[in-house]
């Protein structure tokens, strides 16, 4: 495995640019440089992958902006890379995330509502990996950041990362509020974090959990550790973000913490999305040119 080992140097400019609390929940301040490292390099050699996405917002009747972006860019950077890959959402998001793929160039067909886990065993993946999807707490519910029980609108998806890790299929966990996926390798550190979060907090652990500022980012930055590794750079280019949001928003997709329909994702305006990932760029291109 040492051709795609990560340098630190690079996780820690990744940590830097998408994990420095911009967002001001203090949940990215757990991130740290093995987590990139070690999700990169057992992603590095997947032929099968998929990534699981979709947070249903029950008070818009949509689902939110943040988590089909980084789906849909993290699945294309494998797809590009000779994987097989899909994503994987449920009925009530897989109508924007469609929308979100295709004008993204990733095919729309591989955009799948899931419904039932045997889908696991049909599929037969290398590593799956969760961003924005949430994760039940300890009491079995879902919660989103308001702390208000969504449960009757988030469908079990969560539940895949268990399956998983009795089958030993490599998962990893991306989020920013600490009721993700994944998140649950950090209840304890997230407790102390948000204590007024505690009853929220998702249990459901991932082999690896990066935490950031905004999900989307932690795709856009992990297709740059995998572009490194790969020696060739298939993350996401600045014209994605607007083309991505834009196909959105036709599906009435909101902005998860203002609940407009508008180019915004967790809100941060459409510019600072489209500098995060220059900046993404500008850090492969510094270590591979």
């Amino acid at each position: 495995m040492e051709e795609f080992r990560l340098p630190s140097e690079f996780a820690e400019e990744l940590i830097k640019t998408v994990a420095s609390n911009k967002g001001k929940r203090g949940i990215s301040d757990l991130c740290k440089n093995i987590y990139w490292q070690k999700a990169a390099e057992n992603l590095a050699e997947v032929s099968r992958a998929a990534v699981v996405s979709g947070f249903f917002v029950p008070s818009s009747g949509a689902p939110e902006t943040d988590g089909p972006g980084g789906a849909v860019v993290l699945a294309r950077a494998f797809l590009k890379h000779g994987a097989e890959t899909e994503i994987w959402t449920d009925d009530l998001c897989v109508d924007a995330i469609r929308a979100c793929a295709v004008s993204a160039g990733f095919p729309e067909e591989k955009v799948v509502a899931v419904d039932r886990f045997d889908k696991l065993d049909s599929y037969s993946p290398d590593a799956v990996v969760f961003t924005e999807r949430l994760g039940r707490a300890a009491d079995g519910r879902f919660y989103n950041m308001r702390s208000e029980d969504i449960s009757a609108w988030t469908p079990t998806l969560d539940w895949i990362s268990v399956l998983c890790s009795r089958k030993n299929i490599f998962t990893v966990g991306i989020g920013d509020g600490g009721n993700e996926v994944g998140m649950g390798n950090f209840v304890s550190e997230i407790c102390d974090i948000r204590p007024d979060f505690r009853k929220c907090l998702s249990v459901i652990r991932t082999d690896v959990t990066i935490p950031v500022d905004v999900s989307n980012w932690g795709c856009y930055a992990l297709s740059a550790a995998l572009s490194y590794v790969w020696k060739e750079w298939l993350g996401p280019c600045k014209e994605d973000e607007r083309l991505m949001l834009e196909a959105l928003i036709e599906k009435k997709a909101v902005d998860g913490i203002s609940k407009k329909t508008e180019l915004t994702v967790d809100g941060f305006e459409i510019e600072v999305h489209e500098a995060i990932i220059s900046e993404l760029y500008g850090i492969w291109h510094k270590f591979c040119s």
